[in-house]
């Protein structure tokens, strides 16, 4: 990653130096013939070599200057780029937070969905201040908690207003609302976060179909496995049997792994807490080119202040 130019045609004025160079080359001969011919000789004479130097080094000065800053003007004009960190444009961070019912269960406390809001908290204040965020929630289907904004004071009122829901688990809509949030601000990084406690069973969109979307849009997806070490009772069915907290970890952790992203497993609300307050940090943030074209224009302002200086200043430079 090294210098390049938004508008590298622009470089081709650079070919109009190298004549200049030989026209004000040639202005010099004949004019230098002519003071030869009106010139007394002995006041020719009378000049030191030394001072002959230093004459004909200010006499081309304001000509060096003004092609320097000729140069500069082209060049900053061709639009120059460097590689810089993504700090100045930010990042698009989406929270698909999963609200089936599966995220009442008690074992975090007071509730799962209320532990996954605590570090959703947390994830959002330590964004970057030019990090824009945004907040889906997903169970039979998927919703907008809150639309992507700059506030994260908003984004976290928002967020502490979700509500438990009932319905079952649609995975592959959750992430592709989340998707489709994260492309509504252009120009910008685009992460998803997904955090899931149980198993797709409902929706349109499947976690595959949701996976093809996010490459398309190349959005990295850094997805969060909620469950305990111990099996977890979500209730009974008909005939009396447990029914039991599933997580699928395989359909998480192929996610993380097909759009550049990472997963996490949490077993309670101090692990989710650690990962919601580190996985900011671990976002990848791209190098962008970053315009310098205003560098140039100053530096040939500059120069031809000093040519002026040059010029009509103490020191001028007498023709």
């Amino acid at each position: 990653m090294g210098l390049s130019f938004g508008e590298p045609l622009v470089l081709l004025f650079l070919w109009i130096i190298p004549p200049l160079l030989w026209f004000y080359r040639l202005y010099c001969r004949k004019k230098k013939a002519a003071a030869l011919k009106f010139s007394a000789l002995s006041i020719v004479k009378a000049a030191t070599d030394k001072n002959k130097r230093s004459l004909k080094l200010r006499a081309h000065l304001p000509f060096v200057l003004i092609t320097i800053a000729l140069a500069l003007i082209i060049v900053g004009l061709a639009d120059p780029l460097i590689p810089w960190k993504q700090a100045k444009e930010g990042v698009n961070v989406v929270l698909a937070i999963d609200d089936s019912g599966s995220m009442q269960a008690t074992d975090y406390q007071p509730t799962r969905l209320e532990a996954a809001k605590s570090a959703a908290e947390t994830l959002i204040s330590n964004l970057n201040p030019k990090d824009n965020v945004g907040i889906v929630i997903f169970e039979s289907g998927a919703t907008t908690a809150s639309y992507l904004t700059p506030f994260k004071d908003k984004a976290i009122d928002k967020t502490r207003g979700i509500e438990q829901r009932t319905g079952r688990t649609a995975l592959g809509d959750g992430l592709t609302l989340a998707i489709d949030m994260a492309t509504s601000i252009p120009n910008k990084k685009k992460v998803v976060i997904l955090l899931s406690d149980g198993v797709n069973n409902a929706g349109v969109v499947s976690p595959q179909e949701a996976v093809l979307f996010a490459k398309t849009n190349k959005i990295q997806v850094y997805t969060v496995g909620l469950g305990s070490e111990a099996p977890v009772v979500l209730g009974y069915d008909f005939f009396g049997n447990p029914q039991y907290a599933e997580l699928d970890e395989a359909t998480l952790k192929r996610i993380a792994a097909d759009t550049g992203g990472r997963y996490y497993k949490s077993v309670n609300e101090k692990t989710l807490d650690e990962i919601y307050a580190n996985i900011g940090e671990h976002i990848e943030r791209e190098w962008e080119d970053t315009s310098i074209k205003d560098w140039f224009f100053v530096a040939a302002f500059i120069v031809l202040l000093v040519n002026v200086y040059v010029i009509y200043g103490k020191y001028r430079v007498v023709v």
